[in-house]
């Protein structure tokens, strides 16, 4: 028996020493931290085994050593290290110690993303989209009519594009009536409604924002940004309820609509009210709109430190290289502290004010995480400019919190502690 033990403890001694790892560092030696999360996200599918080291050199990644997976590193810019086994041993025993704030979370399923966005070009871009496209992470289109057949059940993870789902076509009337892209915009949304078989695009809307709910309650990821946050809220508490101004769906909205808000039925914000102006391109209080923040030089949003251990998932959807990041605008620019639910997690703020630009949680057997504002890159992005260039900010802390979002639904699920 003696014999045994003293076997088996030569071929672990062995094994630790000599199997190599690999660690892609996320601090400020990396080269491309974009590109990496693809290079994490696409290990899965060759059922390679990725460890994200939660607050280790801002959230790095080890994995067994692949030759291929180096040689891909390697072409992408990717900055890696291969360690030994005793290195490795050290890092995992640094970050899994009682007394550090990290943490090893580890990645097991690829999961299958969807991006829920209408059928064309539109005259901006998403920087979700943007994001997954320069990381090389695959994703599929869908939209009104796939969401209305089921499809959503094929998916694990579902990015809403910046849509209104107020069914009020973005508020963009009084810029925008005459434009050729929002003649096109509003008549697809008519022809998509009525093929589906509702009278109004707003009906159209509530259905399918009750089927994302439904989506996320049985276990789904959601990701939004910008009108997509907000709107997607105001749709749920605005059910039976007319919103939308005549010049939207032919008919006066509810005068008493704000009376009428059930805010039992949103995700994330309560007590707000909705603005019934058409002219007025805000949707309602939630936002706190452009006028506070005007000057890029002196806008910055900070993100919030949690418990690597204890609260594992705001840890993932925070891990960057600074926690200091630019802010940046959007129709739907950052949300009103005093209009978040108790349930929710905010994760980054506009320090000094009432400014909350990220936020997760969760509902049902899933959860939704929502971030501010149109592109990271790009301050103050206007319809029709072309697209940002990610090869240019390949170090973005903005993005990297998109990123961040598609990697934690992969994370093996640990029981929380008490």
């Amino acid at each position: 028996m003696h014999r045994i033990f003293l076997v088996v403890f030569i071929l672990c001694s062995y094994n630790l020493v000599f199997s190599q790892k690999m660690l892609i560092p996320m601090d400020l030696s990396q080269t491309d931290h974009l590109k990496a999360y693809g290079v994490a996200y696409n290990s899965l599918a060759r059922d390679l085994k990725v460890d994200w080291l939660l607050n280790y050199r801002g959230g790095s990644f080890m994995l067994d050593y692949d030759e291929l997976l180096a040689s891909e590193c390697r072409l992408k810019n990717v900055f890696f290290t291969q360690i030994n086994g005793s290195e490795a041993a050290s890092i995992y025993a640094e970050v899994q110690g009682e007394e550090s704030n990290m943490d090893v979370a580890r990645l097991e399923k690829q999961p299958k993303i969807a991006v829920y966005s209408p059928p064309g070009a539109l005259p901006w871009d998403d920087a979700v989209t943007l994001a997954m496209k320069y990381a090389e992470v695959p994703y599929d289109k869908i939209w009104d009519e796939e969401v209305e057949a089921g499809k959503l059940k094929d998916y694990d993870w579902l990015h809403l594009h910046h849509e209104d789902f107020t069914g009020q076509y973005g508020k963009f009337y009084v810029q925008f009536a005459n434009a050729p892209w929002y003649i096109q915009q509003v008549n697809l949304l008519e022809t998509t409604a009525k093929k589906l078989g509702y009278s109004k695009v707003s009906d159209m809307k509530k259905s399918v924002v009750e089927k994302i709910r439904t989506f996320i309650a049985d276990g789904g990821f959601m990701f939004a940004m910008c009108t997509a946050t907000d709107t997607y809220d105001i749709a749920l508490a605005t059910a039976g309820v007319d919103i939308c101004d005549q010049i939207f769906d032919g008919d006066p909205a509810d005068p008493n609509a704000n009376s009428k808000l059930q805010y039992n039925r949103t995700f994330a914000f309560d007590n707000f009210k909705v603005y019934l102006d058409p002219y007025n391109n805000e949707f309602s209080d939630i936002d706190v709109g452009p006028t506070t923040i005007n000057n890029p030089s002196i806008d910055y949003f900070t993100l919030f430190d949690f418990s690597a251990k204890y609260d594992p998932v705001p840890t993932m959807l925070t891990q960057c290289h600074t926690n200091v990041v630019r802010g940046f605008l959007g129709q739907t620019t950052a949300f009103k502290r005093e209009l978040l639910k108790k349930s929710v997690i905010a994760l980054a703020e506009r320090e000094g004010t009432n400014e909350v630009k990220y936020i997760t949680g969760n509902f049902g057997r899933g959860s939704f995480t929502w971030y501010g504002g149109h592109d990271p890159e790009d301050y103050q992005h206007q319809i029709g400019e072309d697209p940002t260039d990610l090869s240019l900010h390949k170090n973005s802390p903005g993005y990297r919190l998109i990123l961040n979002n598609i990697l934690f639904p992969a994370a093996k699920k640990k029981k929380q502690k008490t």
